[in-house]
């Protein structure tokens, strides 16, 4: 999937000249973390999030307005320079960008203008999503030799107990990389017809791990 596919586009953005309390109404009043800054030209110039406005608001025990609410100017105390994405960007390239640089949103650019914006929570949605875990079925994991063919050879044998496959996982095993582990989500509550066959072909089923005399 493509970042463009799961991206909002409805993004809220301030100028640098806007001001504390500007940003601090804005995430109250559409309830968001993230604001980015732009320019008349919707170029990304920086970023505010929450965090950052903790870090320079004044103290909540205060019973009088501050003047620094009005005073101070998003250019002065928000972040840069901006890490960006590209709208035709794969969701595991982007969630590599989370983690390498521990961001909480990312603004997506083409043609150097913001066209929309994904956060932390977009990300793992869709991953959620990719994975099937929120439609009923069953998960098989199978450990199999580390060779080409081996994906297609599993998932004929679930094929034929007219098991819908919902998404599948490809991992390393980690004590033998001479094997990697399959992740089926598949649309059957009962898998155990398919684990006997699985394990009459010679495969190695991790999960479930059924005794023999339950198959």
């Amino acid at each position: 999937m493509i970042i463009e596919e799961m991206m909002k586009t409805d993004v809220h953005t301030l100028l640098p000249e806007a001001t504390l309390a500007d940003s601090i109404e804005t995430m109250r009043v559409h309830r968001i973390r993230h604001i980015p800054i732009v320019d008349a030209k919707r170029k990304v110039v920086g970023i505010i999030t929450d965090r950052d406005i903790k870090e320079v608001s004044p103290s909540p025990f205060q019973t009088q307005p501050s003047a620094k609410l009005f005073t101070t100017k998003l250019k002065d105390i928000m972040k840069t320079p901006v890490i960006t994405g590209h709208p035709l960007d794969f969701v595991e390239e982007v969630a590599v960008l989370f983690m390498d640089h521990r961001i909480g949103c990312l603004p997506i650019v083409s043609n150097d203008k913001l066209i929309g914006m994904i956060t932390e929570t977009d990300l793992l949605y869709t991953l959620t999503q990719l994975t099937g875990v929120r439609q009923p079925g069953s998960q098989i994991e199978v450990k199999v030799p580390n060779r080409a063919g081996m994906l297609y050879e599993v998932a004929g044998i679930i094929r034929k107990n007219h098991s819908n496959i919902h998404s599948v996982l490809v991992y390393p095993y980690k004590k033998d990389d001479r094997y990697k582990i399959l992740v089926f989500r598949v649309q059957t509550m009962n898998p155990m017809t398919v684990i006997r066959d699985l394990r009459e072909e010679g495969h190695d089923v991790l999960w479930p791990n059924l005794p023999t005399h339950q198959l």
